[in-house]
């Protein structure tokens, strides 16, 4: 805290931020509970094995790419525009206003519920651990303590404690895959369980086919070019240097931990049935299963009770950090986008600080009541949520880096059918998934097309 004087210091950590502890930070907010609890054991139980390909995907594409394609352009375009967020680029390199308070408010609306998510995976962990605890001890204490550290030193304290929490992830999953592949004698034992199940649950498309499982490694590769809690690692990050270091730390730890998690979650059909499981199972064989207990009752499974700490201090980690990028973005997006961009010009640069630690503990606030609510399941959540961001902000934030080309009639075109395809899909009964993939194909198709229909000199 003493350190951080400025909005600079609070929300990008000076802009000076090194490779390894913007590597952690990024892999960190990529990788949530909402992956440990909430897809590893869904996607796990209905696809297989075939789940594993998300993990590589993620890493090949979602960090890998991002960092290779995209890192130092995001910086370097940061410095020559004087921008500090996703909003503002959008405003400078379409010349319009407008742009960057409604990528504001999108902001604002669709990330969170996906902080809710977080909120609710790591509940669901500690009711299936601890009994004793109940839902809304864990979410109150969860939310308190993110507020306190992320308040204090923001953006620095923040990736300082990433990196620590990366460390434990990267530990505890090591640990996971041996006391599952232990405890289901090997993996040659558990693929022959898994395969006279349903024997397709082994082969590179899973039961659900092509098509669900495109949609899933569409939707969470392709949104990080463009999610702003993920964007804004690379406005901190220190040089050109530190994004190649990054780049290769980052994608190893997305690699481990996305694979194992969705390995993980395919054996929940080895370990887990309507007898000994009754969170997942509340109402037996014939009732409906709750995907999001799986993870957590696989976990009390197969890890001795001696080392459950190990696997709470793995999501707890996991989540805490996703959940302070989360926070970090959408205060910016109120305090510096909206209030210091429309309402307050002249607002000083001391007040603008003050503001987004006021602004962080209200939006924990605001996804500590959402997350008591219980919306939903916790993938349609975060299918709802990158889906609407993604095809809000890739069309307009991709093209805008790679093309001089595309205008700001492309860009509008671009969000407003990308995020309107994506939600009229999802309230006519598309999947989350398929929605929010659809909806990014559309928002990256749609801005050189206009762009090139109706040609702009400015």
């Amino acid at each position: 805290m003493r350190k951080t004087k400025s909005f600079s210091d609070f929300f990008l950590g000076g802009g000076d931020v090194g490779p390894w502890m913007t590597a952690f930070s990024y892999g960190t907010a990529y990788f949530s509970a909402v992956v440990f609890i909430g897809f590893a054991g869904k996607v796990g139980w209905g696809f297989g094995f075939s789940g594993v390909w998300i993990g590589v995907f993620n890493a090949l594409i979602g960090v890998l790419g991002v960092w290779g394609l995209m890192g130092w352009r995001i910086k370097k375009m940061s410095i020559e525009y004087g921008v500090s967020t996703l909003s503002e680029f959008l405003e400078k390199r379409y010349n319009t206003g407008s742009m960057k308070l409604v990528s504001s408010i999108a902001i604002f609306i669709f990330l969170i519920p996906y902080s809710a998510a977080v909120f609710i995976g790591l509940s669901k962990l500690f009711e299936a651990s601890f009994p004793g605890i109940e839902y809304w001890h864990v979410v109150i204490a969860m939310g308190t303590f993110t507020s306190i550290y992320l308040v204090l030193g923001g953006y620095k304290s923040m990736t300082m404690i990433d990196t620590v929490f990366g460390m434990i992830m990267t530990a505890s999953v090591i640990v996971l895959v041996f006391f599952a592949l232990n405890k289901g004698g090997g993996m040659v034992s558990i693929t022959e369980t898994i395969s006279n199940i349903n024997p397709k649950l082994t082969q590179p498309i899973g039961p659900p086919g092509w098509w669900p499982l495109f949609s899933l490694i569409f939707l969470t590769s392709v949104a990080p070019f463009a999610m702003p809690q993920l964007i804004q690692k690379f406005y901190a990050i220190k040089d050109k240097r530190s994004i190649k270091i990054g780049m290769y730390a980052s994608t190893f730890f997305a690699l481990l931990i996305g694979c194992i998690a969705y390995f993980i979650g395919s054996t929940t059909r080895v370990f887990l049935n309507p007898e000994n499981a009754p969170l997942s199972f509340p109402n037996g064989a014939t009732g409906a299963m709750d995907p999001d207990a799986l993870m957590p009752e696989l976990l009390n499974f197969i890890v001795p009770e001696s080392l459950n700490i190990i696997i709470l201090i793995l999501i707890l980690s996991a989540s805490m950090s996703t959940l302070a990028a989360l926070v970090l973005i959408s205060s910016s997006s109120l305090v510096k986008d909206f209030y210091a961009g429309y309402i307050n010009k002249n607002v000083s640069d001391k007040g603008l600080t003050s503001l987004m630690r006021a602004g962080s503990i209200l939006f924990v606030i605001i996804s500590v009541i959402i997350a008591l609510i219980k919306p939903d399941s916790i993938v349609a959540i975060l299918g709802v949520s990158w889906g609407a961001v993604g095809s809000f902000f890739l069309g307009p934030f991709v093209w805008g880096l790679f093309s001089k080309k595309v205008n700001s009639f492309g860009a509008w075109s671009s969000s407003i059918l990308g995020l309107g395809t994506t939600l009229v899909l999802f309230f006519t009964g598309w999947s989350s998934p398929e929605a929010g993939t659809i909806g990014m194909i559309v928002s990256l198709a749609v801005n050189p097309i206009f762009s090139f229909l109706k040609p702009k000199k400015d």
